[in-house]
């Protein structure tokens, strides 16, 4: 940079050329390089050396525009002297010129060849106070710190304006460097106002300052990432090379590759497949440090693990079938047949889809185990998933991938678990799903349990639709009221009824005894258990329509074996009717047993339980001197309105079976049915009730051998009850030689085998005149 020459004497002229210049402003007492390269202003340019070399530099408006007017400059500029010039070959002319002073155009002389005006000089307003040297200070204060921040200014301009003492200098100096729009610049060029100059110039030069301070922090920040950047990218790619030396696959960018090569390889459905590709293109474009990255992960080897096309190949040897049924599970012939008929349907019909099954049945009969059986005998694979409890409908349908530790529900868990799509899948106790504020999950269970939609089974997780037609669902449950209609009515329920004495003797014969001997270590030699001592434990021992007590009870029997043979006695022990005290101790069940002689106002009603079948004895007494009628015995509100039907039907029947018609009016009716601990309801007692109301009213006992069961109404008709099989062993069982049952049960007693209802004398009725005149025939 040249330094500036003292031209204070400089004469200015009134008239001068101008010379328009782009994209800056030339400032008094410093000197600045210009380009001329219009021929009419290097006419100017010669004509001004030849004179007194003054021209006046006044900055363009719009840089962009060629063909200058009056109207396209400032009326400001700087009056300059032209120190050298150099032309250039192409006709360029290159200027260094040193602003003298402002000046104003007053009126444009002449426009050809170039303008000449009329200009007067600005003289600087300096006022030398406390305030301008504070200002002084402050701007020298502010520039030096732009210098330092400011690429583009070199650093010695710190220096350069410590030794500036004048104000109008300073301000002229600074403005001059300062990488500000034209406009601005050309704001200090026309304010004279020394101060007001510097009190503006420490606003632009504060907001410039802020701007690069805040680009140095971007760029500092940028620097820093990229430096990051740089270092993992140089530690993976020497993760890389050390992989391939010792031959191992590392990294995001093998992964990638492997999951491709995964998915191209496995089997999957066309949609399963674009959506994994998509998934795999999302993840290259993941960090892998991002928590995004172990979702999209996770979510792809949920998609591979899942057996979209992986089946067993089904045994469809009916025989051989039915063997190992029969080998698992003694009896149970209508869940037998239903499931060789599906085999059979299957080995003509191979796309065929698999029924929903739904057993039914008191606890311990084998509904679990049956499902395994069924599994062993098609040569599928067995899952068992337990519904009971479950609250949260995500359980069975799965959460979606928006939650933290999103997973698919239970049913595809299962299904990856087992690894392929057609298991034998048991849905155990679909009967205790519970219903709360997070769903339904029966609800959740209907389109599983559809034929008709399981085929594109959606999961929150995957919303991808599974295939689930193969699959061979089994529910169980002890009851049925307690399943929703809807799911109800897509299943196929199956009734397993409890298992009679003969029933449990047999299976303990060929399974549990067994069994037994060999989990206590023990062999067939050691220990024996008669008959007699097996039926002793089902009826003393055990009261249930399982069989799990009765497995309870002889696994105790082979425990006390098991010591004893332990402790060196090498007998062998023979287990009876007689010495099962000594293993099992007194006996634990009590069962109601028929009286021994008829009793006025005693009936004996017949009972079905959860654990089998029973007999009632129902007690009426009459109490003289009141009115009214008692019910007892922890009754239910069916039990008791069949108490009220009787007493009514019984009433209007007064006169016709010569009851004393003060019976009822002078006499408190009580209704008593022992064991009052154990809740009891239903309609089918309404028989028993009646012949026991009648009994009491004729003062004539029933033969303690004829037992019955039926609902009753008003009219006398005796309708239809369930539970006619356990009712009919239950009253063998006691002695019973004669059963009183509705006609209407006729098919339900046929259905019974016949060593089971041999020896009993079954009487069907239509209405209560024909049980009364069975209860009240005459002793010849």
């Amino acid at each position: 940079m040249q330094e500036p020459e003292n031209l204070e004497h400089i004469n200015i002229p009134k008239v001068i050329g101008i010379i328009p210049i782009k994209g800056g402003v030339i400032f008094p007492n410093l000197v600045a390089p210009i380009v001329v390269t219009k021929e009419n202003l290097a006419t100017l340019v010669h004509e001004a050396i030849n004179s007194d070399k003054l021209v006046m530099v006044v900055a363009q408006k719009n840089p962009e525009k060629e063909e200058i007017t009056e109207k396209d400059i400032y009326e400001t500029g700087t009056v300059c002297m032209i120190l050298k010039m150099l032309r250039f070959p192409d006709g360029i002319m290159r200027l260094a010129v040193q602003g003298i002073s402002r000046a104003k155009i007053k009126r444009i002389v002449s426009r050809e060849p170039y303008i000449k005006a009329e200009i007067e000089i600005i003289k600087d307003k300096i006022t030398r106070d406390i305030e301008t040297e504070a200002l002084m200070r402050n701007v020298v204060g502010l520039f030096r710190k732009l210098v330092a921040l400011a690429p583009y200014l070199p650093d010695e301009l710190g220096t350069l304006v410590l030794n500036i003492d004048s104000p109008d200098k300073l301000s002229d100096f600074v403005a001059s460097y300062i990488n500000v729009d034209v406009k601005v610049k050309q704001e200090f060029l026309s304010t004279a106002d020394v101060k007001k100059r510097l009190q503006r110039m420490v606003q632009v030069l504060t907001k410039e300052i802020d701007v690069l301070e805040l680009g140095q922090k971007i760029k500092d920040k940028v620097r820093d990432e990229m430096d990051k950047a740089q270092r993992e990218y140089y530690l993976r790619e020497q993760l890389k090379a050390i992989q391939k030396e010792l031959g191992e696959l590392g990294g995001k960018d093998s992964e990638i590759a492997r999951l491709k090569e995964e998915v191209e390889k496995k089997n999957l459905p066309e949609e399963a497949k674009k959506v994994a590709l998509k998934e795999i293109e999302r993840l290259e474009m993941i960090p892998p440090a991002s928590a995004e990255y172990t979702v999209v992960r996770t979510y792809l080897d949920w998609i591979l693990a899942l057996p979209w096309n992986e089946s067993t190949e089904d045994n469809l040897d009916i025989k051989r079938a039915k063997k190992i049924l029969d080998e698992d599970h003694y009896d149970l012939e209508k869940v037998k047949e239903r499931i060789l008929e599906f085999l059979a349907v299957r080995k003509l019909k191979k796309d065929t889809k698999g029924p929903i099954l739904c057993f039914v049945g008191p606890p311990g009969v084998g509904k679990t185990s049956l499902g395994k059986s069924i599994a062993r005998a098609l040569g599928r694979k067995f899952v068992r998933l337990s519904l009971g409890g479950i609250r949260d409908e995500a359980e069975i349908r799965g959460h979606r991938r928006t939650y933290v530790g999103a997973l698919p529900g239970r049913i595809l868990q299962s299904l990856r678990r087992v690894g392929t799509n057609n298991p034998v899948f048991m849905l155990d106790e679909i009967d205790k799903v519970g219903v709360d504020f997070r769903g339904d999950p029966s609800a959740a269970l209907l389109e599983i349990l559809d034929p008709e939609q399981n085929h594109s089974f959606s999961d929150h997780y995957l919303e991808i639709p599974f295939d689930l037609s193969r699959v061979l669902f089994i529910a169980t449950a002890n009851l049925v009221d307690p399943i929703i209609p809807a799911l109800k009515d897509r299943m196929e329920i199956i009734e397993i009824p409890g298992y009679v004495m003969e029933e449990k003797i047999e299976i303990a014969r060929r399974y549990i005894i067994p069994r037994q001997i060999k989990e206590n270590g023990l062999n067939e030699k050691d220990v024996t258990i008669e008959d007699g001592a097996l039926k002793k434990i089902i009826t003393e021992y055990t009261n249930e329509a399982g069989v799990r007590n009765l497995e309870r009870q002889i696994s105790a029997i082979m425990r006390k074996v098991a010591r004893a043979r332990a402790e060196g006695k090498r007998r062998k022990f023979k287990v009876t009717e007689k010495n099962i005290v000594k293993y099992l101790g007194p006996p634990k069940v009590y069962h109601e047993t028929i009286l021994k002689k008829p009793t006025p106002g005693v009936a004996t009603g017949l009972a079905w339980t959860p654990t089998g079948g029973e007999i009632l004895l129902i007690e009426t007494l009459a109490i003289p001197g009141d009115k009214g009628l008692i019910l007892t015995g922890s009754l239910g509100d069916v039990l008791k309105e069949s108490a009220q039907a009787a007493i009514s039907y019984i009433k209007s029947k007064s006169k016709k079976w010569d009851i004393e018609p003060k019976f009822f009016s002078e006499n408190q009716i009580h209704i008593h049915i022992p064991q009052g601990a154990i809740p009891k309801d239903g309609p089918s007692a309404g028989v028993a009730i009646f012949s026991s109301v009648l009994s009491r009213a004729k003062n004539r006992g029933i033969d303690p051998h004829i037992a019955m069961t039926g609902e009753i109404t008003l009219t006398g008709r005796v309708l239809p009850v369930g539970g006619i099989k356990e009712k009919i062993l239950a009253a063998k069982r006691a002695g019973i030689k004669r059963i009183i049952m509705p006609i209407d049960n006729k098919n339900d007693f046929e259905e019974i085998k016949e060593e089971q209802r041999k020896g009993l004398d079954i009487t069907f009725v239509k209405n209560l005149e024909e049980v009364y005149k069975i209860i009240f025939v005459d002793k010849k």
